[in-house]
């Protein structure tokens, strides 16, 4: 990235450049943007200088919209920096930039972390926390019940071109969604979510969580995809721990506080089914055939076990 680049940004912001220090990682997927580094400011305070495409500004300004209303409400959110009133985005000469604060953690022992209860008694506060905050999140009025269904259909209709033994390990659990959720889909309650609701999209400290991050995916979806999303990543690090002490203890405060739709539970493990299709989606991008037959394993695992989560999650 070059430092003019930076220098002029940091100038819009009324701050001046210290100097850039590629020594220090930046947590969360380096593919939510073209470019990024950690900047350091004449008062030694940190942050994230991000290059993204300009044509994603429409999308990244929305996004940072909803950061600014949620990091006013919710200490986790750390939102972009307002260049003006509403404005996130430093679009110059063809190029856009977007900076936020750098937050420091610690990272997880994985996957000692996913048996841990007292990480799902904070998660779950954090989601009720978050449900609560987003309450009037504009954008309400988009949501289409049908597009996870039409997702999943997507990347079926690609494997069935391309992939044919992998569409013959997943296809049992497409029926089940078929015939279960994804009729039912446009009649549960809606709610806006961070969208990518997993430990690694959150920066630790010893005893909570300092920032949720990645919030590209964000937007309304069926009130419980957040808990579910979490539910199956955990059950990623080891599927011993989807009936494990930290997922009873995430869906009992859940339950307690959360409010969710009855609806939204008897929707809870199809949810969880679901959003693996969206990872399978993933590794089959990156060409990680390791990840593709291991996501194929756990699809199919879910599905054999749904009655035993069902009943443990209950």
């Amino acid at each position: 990235m070059k430092n003019e680049d930076i220098v002029a940004t940091m100038e819009l912001l009324g701050m001046t450049l210290s100097r850039v220090r590629p020594d220090i990682p930046i947590p969360g997927s380096s593919e939510r943007c073209l470019e990024r580094t950690v900047i350091e400011d004449r008062e030694c305070h940190l942050w994230i200088h991000e290059r993204i495409d300009p044509r994603s500004v429409a999308r990244k300004t929305e996004i940072a919209a909803a950061m600014a209303i949620l990091g006013g409400r919710l200490p986790e959110v750390k939102p972009y920096l307002a260049f003006a009133p509403g404005r996130f985005i430093d679009e110059r000469e063809g190029g856009a930039w977007q900076v936020a604060p750098y937050v420091a953690g610690i990272p997880l022992e994985r996957p000692e972390f996913a048996f841990e209860a007292w990480r799902g008694e904070i998660l779950a506060d954090l989601l009720i926390r978050l449900r609560k905050a987003a309450l009037d999140i504009p954008g309400r009025e988009t949501v289409e019940g049908t597009s996870l269904a039409g997702f999943v259909r997507g990347l079926i209709g690609k494997l069935r071109n391309q992939e044919r033994p992998l569409l013959e390990r997943v296809y049992p659990a497409v029926l089940h969604l078929e015939r279960g959720l994804f009729p039912n889909l446009d009649r549960l309650p809606a709610a806006f979510c961070h969208g990518d609701f997993h430990p690694l999209n959150m920066i630790w400290s010893r005893v909570g969580i300092n920032a949720l991050i990645d919030w590209e995916f964000c937007g309304f979806r069926p009130e419980t995809y957040d808990a579910a999303l979490l539910v199956g990543c955990l059950g990623m690090e080891d599927p011993r721990c989807l009936s494990g002490d930290l997922v009873r203890s995430l869906v009992g405060r859940l339950r307690a506080g959360a409010g969710y739709s009855e609806a939204g539970w008897a929707s809870f493990f199809d949810l969880v089914l679901a959003a693996r299709f969206a990872w399978l989606s993933d590794w089959l991008r990156r060409d990680d055939r390791e990840m593709v037959d291991l996501e194929a394993v756990f699809i199919g695992l879910l599905l054999e076990n749904r009655e035993a989560l069902a009943e443990a999650w209950a």
